[in-house]
């Protein structure tokens, strides 16, 4: 039986890796009372008895939990942006690279990708890896979410009866260009030039799409639409999540794949301009999800068990 810790249980992060492995019966969920939730000699207890603790907490508390952690064993799956461009933590993104699924498999410690750099990171690491693009591509990222990735006080706030008539629109936010998943797309991806991130908060639950439009002749190799439909089939077509195509409809929506942890790359467009689009579920394999596939990987188990 696999002893497990979610710091920060109460969040929507947790309460999704949590609702995903009450149904197993290989897991046993180590609980805290309301009362000791924040006591850090109880969680500090808690995180040194289990073999696998997720932190979903803010960057400062998940690199305090992290300094709680007095002993060689336990595994520390982080879902804050605290060490996700550290060269000594596991970037928790298994289809990425062969080697990124080695590393997954073999370390203590495994950051959790954020859910818009989840999209944007699928898409372009391959164009940059295949040469492509240069890495100094002038890439620029549409994203739409549901509320729910913005936390518990926006889910309130979307919820309640009278709310303000504004939230019944998109809003586009992170207007001074700047963005927490900025610096792990940069890494990930190896680019020279920081993109430019649009993202918008959506009136509806949950639900992501991460767009990114190309113009061919900017590009190093000139490609069409189906070139990058084979590049992406190639990158990801023995994923067990991952699948590759064009939408049927005509029309691009985002929460197709809520509650699961498929992610979907679909490539439009035409011989000037190409239009590149991952779709996923911002709490599935843009955060818990994403989560648990990464236990399943550094326990040995089959990454699907659970999802």
């Amino acid at each position: 039986m696999v002893r497990v810790f979610i710091d920060g249980k109460a969040g929507t992060t947790g309460l999704g890796i949590y609702d995903r492995l009450e149904k197993r019966g290989d897991v046993s969920v180590l609980s805290l009372s309301e009362e000791l939730r924040k006591d850090t000699a109880a969680r500090k207890d808690a995180i040194n008895s289990a073999d696998v603790v997720f932190l979903c907490l803010p960057d400062d508390a998940a690199r305090e939990a992290v300094a709680l952690c007095e002993n060689g064993k336990t595994v520390i799956i982080d879902a804050s942006t605290a060490h996700r461009t550290r060269e000594d933590w596991a970037y928790g993104f298994p289809e990425l690279s062969k080697e990124h699924r080695e590393k997954i498999a073999s370390s203590k410690r495994i950051a959790n990708p954020g859910c818009y750099a989840s999209g944007f990171i699928s898409l372009v690491r391959p164009l940059i890896e295949c040469g492509i693009a240069p890495s100094d591509y002038p890439f620029v990222c549409h994203a739409v979410s549901g509320y729910s990735g913005a936390g518990k006080k926006a889910i309130a706030q979307y919820s309640e009866e009278n709310r303000d008539k504004l939230l019944d629109t998109p809003r586009l936010y992170a207007l001074g260009l700047t963005h927490k998943h900025l610096p792990e797309m940069v890494k990930e991806c190896t680019l020279s030039r920081d993109p430019v991130f649009n993202p918008y908060i959506c009136d509806y639950y949950s639900g992501m799409s991460v767009s990114i439009p190309l113009f061919t002749d900017l590009l190093k190799k000139r490609v069409c639409v189906e070139d990058l439909i084979d590049l992406y089939r190639e990158q990801y077509g023995k994923s067990t999540f991952i699948s590759v195509g064009q939408e049927e409809s005509g029309f691009i929506s985002a929460n197709n794949l809520c509650r699961t942890n498929k992610m979907e790359i679909l490539v439009h467009g035409n011989g000037e301009r190409i239009l590149l689009t991952s779709r996923f579920d911002n709490l599935g394999k843009g955060a818990s999800g994403a989560a648990i596939q990464n236990m399943n990987i550094v326990l040995g188990l089959d990454e699907s068990v659970g999802l």
